[in-house]
């Protein structure tokens, strides 16, 4: 049952992959200026043309990863993309060189619009461009870290000013999928169980809608917190990194708790996020499960948590499937 289950998921989200990186391919590329629309209706209609450097960043790098990690996206055109949006970076995204920070948020050509005292502009500009560096073998976009310095503390510390977290089951699972990468590294089975027990299964039933299905996005220890603009809603990124979550942990500890978790995560994900019609996936949902708002992509949703997810979901599945010890579940 779980190898058919495996497989069955397997074929669901390689699919599903192909068609959430058609629509950013078709419809977010400048060719005028150089880097991505991000603000895109259900149909893939700009809606705003400003470009935010987050966004920016983490579709190089999804490109990039694509084209050097996946045979199938190992196309010209997905190189080129990712090219001229290092290039746009390169060009537009430090407020002034030689300085480090890095805009938030950038007109179409490329002339800064909002500064944030956050580190995140500087990290996915980073990320970026070091994933081009290794797709083309260019050395020059390779850089190294030191531009997420500046609002970091010795002690690595965000400095005073940056923006807060709200305690919620969506960074719970996330904080267990980087302690479980850890404990791998580290080959500690003990910190590998006290993830799943503490940061996985906990967090997604203290997290999860019993009422309507679905994780909430935004939970105080008591109540959802009534100052976020998505209270009560669904949003897609702590579903899409609980299927990486709960599916990674699987692999390593075959808990088949965690497979049911990933199951059911997955099936309420597509059944709810997902649209067949036009392609990409809604980001916001009413409690009910209902679409909120018909927009995909805006000022924090990208090419980014969603192929992320199905690409990481799909190595995992693939890499299952080619273990032998895995042959006594056909």
């Amino acid at each position: 049952m779980e190898l058919r289950l495996l497989q069955s998921w397997h074929e669901r989200i390689s699919q599903e992959l192909d068609t959430v990186v058609d629509f950013w391919l078709q419809h977010s590329h400048d060719e005028e200026y150089g880097g991505f629309f991000t603000c895109l209706g259900q149909d893939g209609k700009v809606y705003d043309d400003l470009k935010y450097v987050w966004l920016q960043g983490r579709q190089v790098w999804m490109y990039s990863r694509l084209y050097r990690k996946v045979p199938r996206f190992r196309r010209p055109e997905l190189l080129q993309a990712a090219r001229a949006g290092g290039e746009f970076l390169l060009e537009h995204a430090r407020v002034a060189t030689p300085a480090q920070k890095c805009a938030f948020v950038l007109t179409r050509d490329g002339r800064p619009v909002k500064i944030q005292r956050t580190i995140f502009s500087e990290c996915f500009y980073v990320l970026g461009l070091d994933e081009l560096g290794r797709a083309t073998g260019e050395p020059r976009y390779q850089r190294n870290g030191a531009a997420v310095l500046e609002n970091v503390s010795e002690e690595g510390k965000e400095l005073p000013g940056c923006m807060g977290r709200q305690q919620n089951p969506g960074h719970a699972i996330e904080a267990g999928w980087f302690l479980f990468r850890y404990a791998q590294r580290q080959h500690d089975p003990t910190l590998l169980a006290q993830a799943v027990e503490k940061f996985m299964k906990q967090p997604f039933h203290s997290g999860w809608d019993p009422e309507h299905g679905g994780l909430f996005a935004f939970q105080d220890i008591d109540e959802l917190c009534p100052t976020q603009l998505e209270w009560k809603m669904k949003l897609w990124w702590p579903h899409t990194e609980a299927m990486i979550a709960f599916l990674m942990a699987f692999a390593e500890t075959r808990d088949c708790q965690l497979l049911e978790l990933f199951d059911q995560v997955a099936k309420y994900t597509f059944a709810k996020f997902s649209d067949p019609e036009t392609g990409e996936w809604f980001g916001y949902l009413t409690q009910e499960g209902k679409v909120a708002l018909s927009i995909k992509g805006g000022p924090f949703k990208g090419c980014f948590h969603v192929p992320r997810a199905l690409y990481m979901c799909e190595e995992i599945l693939e890499l299952l499937k080619k273990e032998t010890k895995f042959t006594n579940l056909e």
